[in-house]
């Protein structure tokens, strides 16, 4: 007489409460093929993704479970059923599966499992898993053919002479990008599952002889303390990896191009890829490389220092432009040779509203602009362009809502935002808040606010990596490829790692 399920697994109700109980503690499988496969429909609630093939090999019942879509027919079909089904008859289920996992390769990713729970993992990861009447362990093989995107040039960190290829969702297409730019046995990478729901695949990436081991725990450890439902951005793992504590730049990075994320492996750094997302957590990051590009090392050193120097600048600019023109034309006239405060009153006389009214207004339409052209689909996306050159370029400054230098001064602070895009977020914010200081407080206020964000630009740092390094702690040694760019020469010969800059 067949036993039923609940005599198999002591406690097993049917009802989804159990599921809960399920994703905790592991079930083993039992040696009747009908109640492991009755508890595998309880568990996935009949979904009709889940395919099920009955058949019999080598004179034993079996069943291949799989995910529809997650898998490749052809391969399924050519290198899994024919060869399994042409076995000759064999005493019993661990016979067969001995005979299999000796002189039959199947395909290359060959694991085993034992529970429900690796068995679901499995099947839902695109691995076609074999059961057998009488056994208590499950065979999987690696025959995945879901759909993905192919490798494609990165749409943010675009370059003139580095590689036009970028990470893609598939988390092992991204691993195989860097191994074979990192053709060493020193590239390790650890495979692991986060999110309780979503059970997302991770790796940890890194140098083994460049990262030093309390790292690699400290990091581990964050990561395990990690009780999330779902990882399905990097920005579901990012906060579980920094310190928690409040930071107006972020001290973990990310990146869509795998050389640019190989040159940080051989910096010590360590990089976290997450299945389903197109970017690179990079751990610990620094915010001179805000403003470092691949192309950098493409040019001769005066020319990339050159376009760095420049881009610190574009930066300052984009965040203090706006609030120190409103801080001089409101308290500071004084500062102004008499011609340009002329002019100046000139343009602003008209304005119905104050210079710090003016700025926020225009501001807070770039943004609304911006958003737009971003969330609209593209068929309707120069419809955006047109209504704010028309409008809000034009028509804006022909009414005398806005005065030309005010329009000037936050469009040039606009375009240096553009410069360094990844702080563009935190650019965005600060801008707005040096405007208030500076039109509240005039210079002053601008100072204290400049005060209070170097503080926290200081204090920020995670597992004792200054995020200001090397400016501040000061090393020398470092500032050769952040004040300004060194010969190629040079930097080979100094084996720089970022463990310099702990503390």
């Amino acid at each position: 007489m067949q036993k039923r399920p609940d005599e198999y697994y002591p406690g097993f109700s049917g009802h989804t409460s159990f599921g809960v109980i399920f994703l905790n503690e592991k079930y083993k499988l039992m040696p009747s093929l009908e109640a492991n496969l009755v508890r595998i429909g309880e568990l996935t609630g009949g979904s009709s993704d889940i395919l099920i093939n009955r058949f019999i090999a080598g004179g034993i019942s079996c069943a291949l479970v799989s995910c529809e879509g997650m898998i490749s027919t052809a391969l399924i079909t050519e290198l899994v059923f024919e060869p399994i089904t042409a076995i000759e008859p064999k005493e019993d289920a661990e016979a067969l599966f001995s005979f299999i996992d000796s002189y039959l390769l199947l395909s290359t990713d060959r694991p085993q499992a034992d529970d429900l729970g690796n068995v679901l993992r499995l099947v839902h990861s695109g691995f076609a898993v074999l059961l057998a009447e009488g056994s208590t362990n499950a065979l999987g093989f690696g025959v995945q053919g879901y759909a993905s995107r192919g490798v494609q040039e990165p749409s943010g960190e675009g370059n003139i002479m580095g590689a036009h290829e970028g990470f893609t969702e598939t988390i092992r297409v991204s691993m195989s990008q860097i191994r074979r730019r990192l053709k060493t046995p020193e590239l390790v990478m650890e495979m692991m599952q986060k999110g309780t729901k979503s059970r997302t695949d991770i790796c940890l990436c890194y140098m083994k002889d460049r990262v030093p081991e309390r790292l690699m725990k400290q990091i581990r450890a964050s990561l395990d303390k990690m009780n999330a439902e779902a990882v399905l951005t990097t920005g579901y793992l990012r906060p579980f990896v920094e310190n928690g504590r409040f930071e107006i730049f972020s001290s973990t990075g990310v990146t869509e191009r795998p050389d640019v994320l190989c040159s940080k492996l051989i910096e010590g750094r360590v990089a976290v890829l997450v299945d389903g997302v197109p970017f690179a957590i990079v751990i610990p990051r620094l915010f001179c490389e805000s403003f470092q590009t691949l192309d950098d090392y493409s040019f001769k050193p005066y020319y990339a220092t050159f376009l760095r120097w420049l881009k610190y600048l574009a930066f300052i600019m984009a965040v203090l432009l706006p609030a120190v023109y409103a801080a001089i034309v409101m308290y500071h006239p004084e500062l102004l040779n008499s011609t340009l405060f002329m002019l100046l009153v000139e343009a602003e006389k008209n304005a119905p509203l104050s210079i710090m009214t003016e700025a926020l207004f225009v501001l807070m339409m770039y943004e609304v602009i911006r958003e737009a052209g971003v969330r609209l689909p593209k068929p309707v996306g120069g419809a955006v362009s047109i209504i704010s050159g028309l409008i809000i370029g034009d028509a804006a400054v022909n009414s005398g809502l806005v005065s030309t230098p005010l329009l000037t001064m936050t469009a040039l602070a606009v375009l240096g935002g553009l410069v360094v895009p990844e702080l563009n977020p935190e650019v965005t914010v600060l801008r707005f808040a040096f405007l208030i200081a500076g039109g509240l407080m005039g210079l002053f206020g601008i100072s204290l606010l400049a005060c209070a964000v170097l503080v926290n630009i200081c204090a920020t740092e995670d597992y004792g990596f200054p995020y200001t390094a090397p400016l501040s702690p000061f090393k020398r040694r470092g500032m050769g490829d952040t004040a300004f760019r060194s010969g190629m020469r040079k930097m080979q010969e100094r084996g720089f790692t970022v463990e310099e800059y702990h503390e």
